[in-house]
């Protein structure tokens, strides 16, 4: 049987490119702390520090640490309504599609 392949989310591969950049210590540290392939992380981190040069060149300096946590949660609040707003679609095509039976009152 093949092993399964782990799947980090976004904010995940985020927060650990962070605590490479922000804290300094090594990849391989990092990677045992957090039970990921060193070079998995290294293009995590690699990746990140891109992002956070082009994000410099464009508006002057990077993202604080409380921006950065603010900035994600609000991604996540925007994902949870963007989920309530899909579903609450699928119920009104569902009442639509199969409006309530009238009974005669007599």
């Amino acid at each position: 049987m093949g092993a399964t392949r782990r799947r980090f989310t976004l904010e995940f591969r985020t927060d650990a490119a962070h605590r490479v950049i922000d804290t300094g210590r090594s990849v391989k540290e990092v990677a045992a702390e957090l039970s990921v392939i060193e070079s998995s992380l290294a293009k995590w981190v690699r990746d990140e520090r891109r992002r956070l040069e082009a994000v410099a060149g464009s508006v002057g300096e990077p993202l604080s640490g409380a921006e950065r946590a603010e900035l994600l949660r609000l991604r996540r609040q925007v994902a949870e309504q963007d989920k309530d707003l899909a579903f609450l679609g699928k119920a009104a095509a569902y009442f639509a599609s199969n409006p309530p039976k009238q009974r005669d009152l007599r």
